[in-house]
Formats: C-alpha cells, structure tokens, sequence
C-alpha cells in the first residue's frame, strides 16, 4: 500500500506555526503602539488574512491524522483569503469594516475551537480543556471587537491587536496540541474501499 506524502501536513503545521507567531507579534505591537496609522494597521491586517486564509486551506486539504485542528478551515480560509483581498485594496478608509470582519472572523474561529476542544476530548487529548478555555476567551474579544468598532483610533488599535494577540495564541496551542504527523502515515480506508470496489467492477 502506497503510504501518504506528509508533506502538505508539514507545510500547514509550520505554516499555522508560523502565522499565529506572527499575529502575535502584531498583536503586540498595536498594543505597545496605539498610534499607527490607520492605513498601516489595514495593510498589516489585510496581508495577515490573506496569509492565514491560504496556511488554512493548506491545513484542509492536507488530511492530517487526527483532522481537528483543520476540520472547519475550508470555509474560514475562504472567508479570511476575500476579506483579506478587499482590506489590502481599501486599508484606509475601511477601519471600520475591517475590525466588523475581524471580529466575526475571530467570533467564528472561536465557536470553531470549541467544537475542535470537544472532539479533542474524545480523542483522549488532555489538554482539550485549554482549547475550550482560550477559545470562549477568544470569541469573547472577537463580540468585543464587533461592537466597539467606532471608538477612537488608539483604542482600536489596543483592541485589534488584543483580538489578533488571543486568535494567534489560540491557533499556536490547537495546531501543536492537536497535529499529529506520521511519517508512514496510510491513504483513508473509505479512499482504499472505494478503489477496490471500483477495481472489481471491471
């Protein structure tokens, strides 16, 4: 039996690894500089979920072992990837509808990470709980963030790169607790089934 390329699981953990790394980063530096420009702060985002919209369609189709971490990621990375497009081309006048697509960006994220920590449990992880935990934080400052997306420039940055600092630690945690990559990892036995079947009705 031909065993599976690891590859595309190796490229959507590193890639994840790495994204989430990075909304870190920006996270804190709108934190630690509330007064970027705005104009700045719709470039950085809208790269960002350009980036993680393609990592998570890498991470659906790469059919890890487990498929939790990346189970929902076809719809989110879609969605990330079109909003993504439309903040980069309109990083100025748009603040407003960014931090709206943010949030509910993040918001569906979280509810995701829910289902993700649940399925998590019955797979006998252990730290599915923490999951839980820091996804309900998360979808918290995601309703935050759609709600009070009209205040003042400074605050706005604080609460965008507290969103993005909470989705980029929730990401980080899921992806390495819950990827697991074997190296003679075997094709699914629906895919295996399906080729015999066929075989025979030749």
């Amino acid at each position: 039996m031909k065993m599976r390329s690891v590859m595309p699981m190796r490229i959507a953990k590193t890639g994840y690894i790495v994204i989430s790394v990075l909304l870190c980063v920006v996270g804190i530096a709108f934190i630690a500089v509330p007064n970027i420009s705005t104009e700045i702060i719709g470039i950085c985002i809208g790269i960002a979920m350009i980036l993680f919209g393609a990592v998570k369609l890498v991470g659906y189709f790469s059919k890890d072992l487990f498929r939790l971490a990346f189970q929902f990621d076809l719809e989110l990375g879609v969605l990330l990837a079109v909003l993504g497009v439309v903040v980069l081309f309109n990083p100025k006048d748009l603040m407003e509808f960014i931090c709206i697509a943010i949030g509910i960006s993040i918001l569906l994220d979280g509810l995701y990470k829910i289902r993700i920590a649940m399925d998590s449990k019955r797979f006998g992880i252990k730290s599915w709980w923490v999951i839980l935990a820091m996804a309900a934080v998360t979808g918290v400052i995601g309703i935050f963030l759609i709600f009070n997306s009209a205040v003042g420039s400074q605050l706005l940055s604080i609460l965008l790169g507290a969103t993005l600092l909470a989705e980029g630690i929730l990401n980080l945690y899921t992806v390495i607790s819950t990827v697991l990559i074997v190296k003679n990892q075997a094709p699914d036995v629906i895919e295996a089934e399906a080729f015999e079947i066929y075989g025979k009705d030749e």
